[in-house]
């Protein structure tokens, strides 16, 4: 009975291990990334070989589903290109950032995306913008505190909160304030075009409901796109040498774990516990940035980040409080709905009957 008992928890536990999990797997993917490309490598050249790793890992899916999935036309094919130049842009662009930054600040941006995803669907008129409603008005409210919160870990760096001995010397230079302006300015780009991936993403799963080919897909066009831009971008030949060490380690991380595993595991997650409780853990990733940035990289954490961290998750839980209120009354609605027409369809069946 005990063991029965275990089990039933262990079963009920499994979504939280595993999105904690992907949180790890996010962040180790900001720190790895930050390594290869200080030992050499360009976002570009990461970026390529990551998705070519994970496209050849997701590869089989094609072939396992092959009997199963619907079938491919060049419209699907044309949005799945799409998700690649999106994808591949919000890569290149927080890539950027955190080079610029550091891990503990791009994962306190990346609580931007539920905001802008809400601007974005209220402009592509996806969502109506009541503003007699409670939960409009709270989304609207957690987006701008949100975006508030931004600015204020971007323009306002303060004095360092956490140093440790492995605080390198060239990091206090690094972190000039025109680069943290920048990479923040970086940041945000990314999380907006990141944005729009999602609700393109969306529109493509409702015409083609198989997730690891879409995934397969967006990876494939993504390293295409980027080795060519990298063409005319970048002409540094040695950044496209895989020397073992940080550069091959950072390339096979990020090819299993930051895209073959953290997708495959939120896919499931978002099954078994729907999406808001897989956002729910987007803030989680502030604080395991920080204590490993702080560790592997050196990192210094500073007033201004801790700051906008704070808001920016307020104006976070805000948003998702604003749209589970929302779905809650959508349940509602429906849920009378159809209370409304069982009486009329007995009516019928009675009338028929006689």
């Amino acid at each position: 009975m005990a063991a029965m008992e275990m089990k039933v928890k262990m079963k009920e536990a499994l979504p939280y291990i595993g999105m904690a999990s992907t949180q790890f797997a996010q962040v180790g993917l900001m720190i790895v990334g930050k390594k290869a490309m200080s030992a050499g490598m360009t976002n570009f050249t990461f970026v390529f070989y990551s998705n070519t790793l994970a496209a050849l890992i997701l590869l089989p899916s094609f072939f396992f589903y092959r009997s199963t999935r619907p079938p491919l036309n060049f419209s699907l094919i044309s949005e799945f290109f799409l998700l690649g130049v999106l994808g591949c842009s919000a890569q290149l662009t927080g890539y950027t950032g955190i080079n610029y930054t550091s891990a503990s600040f791009a994962s306190a941006m990346l609580n931007l995306i539920p905001g802008f995803t809400f601007i974005l669907a209220v402009i592509f008129r996806m969502e109506k913008l009541d503003c007699r409603s409670t939960s409009t008005l709270i989304k609207s409210i957690g987006t701008i505190v949100s975006i508030a919160g931004a600015f204020t870990a971007t323009l306002y760096k303060g004095p360092q909160i956490l140093l440790t001995s492995s605080s390198k010397p060239q990091n206090y230079l690094h972190f000039q304030e025109t680069d943290w302006i920048i990479g923040g300015l970086y940041l945000v780009v990314d999380c907006v075009v990141s944005s729009l991936y999602l609700i393109v993403q969306a529109s493509v799963l409702k015409k083609y409901p198989v997730e690891l080919i879409v995934v397969f897909f967006y990876c494939f066009f993504a390293s295409i796109l980027s080795v060519t831009v990298s063409l005319f971008m970048d002409n540094n030949s040695n950044a496209w040498l895989l020397q073992p060490g940080t550069r091959l380690f950072a390339v096979l991380y990020s090819g299993i774990f930051g895209s073959a595993f953290q997708v495959s595991v939120m896919f499931w997650c978002i099954r078994r516990k729907g999406p808001l409780f897989v956002a729910m853990f987007h803030p989680l990733g502030i604080v395991i940035a920080a204590a490993l940035g702080i560790i592997f990289l050196g990192d210094i954490f500073y007033l201004g980040s801790l700051v906008g961290s704070i808001v920016i998750v307020v104006g976070f839980y805000a948003v998702m409080w604003g749209k589970t209120k929302e779905d809650m009354v959508d349940e509602d609605k429906l849920t009378r709905n159809i209370n409304s027409k069982a009486p009329l369809l007995e009516i019928k069946d009675a009338e028929t009957k006689i």
